[in-house]
């Protein structure tokens, strides 16, 4: 496993990266996994060679969000670098289509990363050999999941990752107890979905002691998550899924090259340490000093040093596929 320091990678990225920001262009696209119709954001660099097919990112955000928060943000960002990169509404979430809405839930939305990819493969302006995955937050057990499976990820990159097992679950939820009165829950909200009445709330609020998140920021803040085409809306059904998601544990089985962008000042820094200790492929870490969880999520500072450490990594190994091959 290869580790770097912080002032090492610091003065690695100042030095060394020599990034020519283009225009971006995006265009909507649409794809379909279980009968359902997802929908996404392509965004490519502008005035680029009509034939040239480029690296692909499947770009992927926190729990509740959508495709114009900060996947949307990162996809930006990896076309100024020179990736055509997607960011895409999971099913049940914002412009997807899907009977169950508003669900946090792992599998489904890691089998819609998977179909993501293959999609990817399909377009005219990516290259099927160079496709790699990018997710922040929630979303990087998903990808991590997805890429540990798919033929056509070759490389991760997780910016600010939620990487949690059950000791991590217990600290952040209430212990024991809290934990089994939220499964509780959702299981009462799964009979109810069941029988034709769904149990939503709101997802973040200001106002609203019983929003999922009350006075987070980012998510309460309109000039940054809380924007017009967020659904803002938890389906308390979501709770036994996500709680009972252990995504430290896919470190084990991800056998690509990995890299975590994090800050111990964000959320569980443990989760991303035990995970990179876990990992059986080539791994490296970036981490930032005193940077909080949603600085990562829009703040420009923190987004470009993640966006240039991310697009190097990719770089680095995107020549190399033909070499590795199709990873399993």
């Amino acid at each position: 496993m290869l580790r770097r320091g912080l002032a090492s990678l610091a003065i690695f990225i100042m030095l060394s990266t020599s990034v020519a920001f283009a225009a971006v262009q995006t265009r909507r696209v649409t794809f379909e996994n279980e009968g359902d119709i997802l929908v996404g954001t392509l965004y490519t660099p502008a005035g680029r060679p009509i034939e040239e097919r480029l690296p692909g990112v499947i770009v992927t955000g926190a729990w509740t969000s959508i495709k114009e928060q900060m996947s949307g943000r990162y996809a930006r960002e990896m076309a100024e670098r020179g990736f055509a990169a997607l960011a895409f509404d999971f099913r049940g979430w914002g412009q997807s289509g899907g009977r169950v809405r508003f669900k946090e839930e792992p599998s489904a939305k890691t089998s819609d990363v998977l179909a993501a990819a293959v999609f990817m493969t399909t377009l005219p302006e990516v290259d099927s050999a160079r496709i790699f995955g990018l997710a922040i937050c929630a979303s990087a057990g998903y990808m991590a999941a997805a890429a540990s499976v798919s033929s056509n990820i070759v490389s991760v990159g997780l910016v600010a990752p939620w990487l949690q097992d059950a000791e991590i679950t217990r600290q952040v939820y209430g212990g024991e107890d809290g934990v089994a009165g939220l499964i509780e829950i959702s299981r009462k909200a799964e009979a109810s979905e069941a029988s034709g009445k769904p149990r939503v709330i709101i997802a973040a609020s200001s106002t609203d002691r019983s929003a999922l998140m009350f006075k987070i920021p980012y998510y309460t803040e309109t000039d940054r998550g809380l924007i017009p085409e967020y659904d803002n809306r938890f389906n308390l059904a979501s709770w036994e899924p996500w709680l009972t998601y252990d995504s430290v544990a896919i470190a084990e089985r991800l056998h690509k090259p990995t890299l975590i962008v994090h800050s111990e000042a964000a959320a569980v820094p443990e989760g991303a340490h035990a995970f990179l200790d876990r990992l059986p492929a080539q791994s490296s870490e970036l981490w930032l000093d005193g940077v909080s969880q949603f600085d990562f999520y829009d703040r420009p500072a923190p987004v470009t040093a993640a966006a240039d450490a991310v697009a190097k990594h990719f770089k680095r190994f995107r020549g190399a596929v033909a070499a590795m091959g199709r990873l399993p």
